[in-house]
């Protein structure tokens, strides 16, 4: 975390939290999702406008963080803004290695793979599950097949609960 956000949260300790504003894609896009966005739908359905400023787009990804109940959030400074999930906490780049780095920038190691019924395949780090991105798909099926990694199915609906995350903070704090 910056340390401009840690004295801005020592500073003023009891901003109210913001929900449903912020999005992450499957393809680890952040999307601003303005009052207009969410009167049109949840994310992904409606997922407001893409953020391509490229130092505010490193600003969230340098201060993304997991609460203790497992929803994602970007410390702005005072205020926790919650994220909408479309898949997992982190999407994941994924070299001929088998070396994996987030949409955060972090490079990661894997624990253990699994496929989903839509033939999407995650992996779990020691930060949390990441998607791996559409675009790497090719390399990491040359790691499943060397056996590298070893896919277990399982079912996305099951995963949040499996790995401890929040798909939607918004419709967890709305009571659904």
């Amino acid at each position: 975390m910056d340390d401009i956000v840690r004295q801005a949260m020592a500073k003023w300790p009891n901003v109210p939290h913001c929900f449903g504003w912020l999005g992450l894609d499957a393809r680890g896009q952040w999307f601003m999702r303005d009052d207009r966005a969410q009167a049109a739908g949840p994310f992904p359905q409606s997922r407001g406008s893409l953020l391509r400023h490229e130092k505010l787009v490193d600003f969230i990804q340098r201060n993304y963080e997991r609460d203790d109940d497992g929803c994602w959030y970007f410390q702005n400074g005072p205020q926790r803004v919650y994220v909408e999930l479309e898949a997992a906490p982190l999407v994941l780049r994924v070299d001929a290695a088998g070396v994996l780095t987030a949409h955060t920038g972090e490079t990661l190691a894997a624990k253990a793979a699994y496929l989903d019924e839509a033939g999407r395949l995650y992996v779990e780090t020691p930060r949390a599950l990441g998607l791996v991105h559409t675009q790497d798909m090719h390399v990491a099926s040359d790691l499943v097949e060397q056996g590298t990694w070893q896919p277990q199915d399982v079912l996305a609906r099951d995963l949040p609960a499996r790995f401890g995350y929040v798909p939607s903070p918004a419709q967890q704090k709305a009571g659904h």
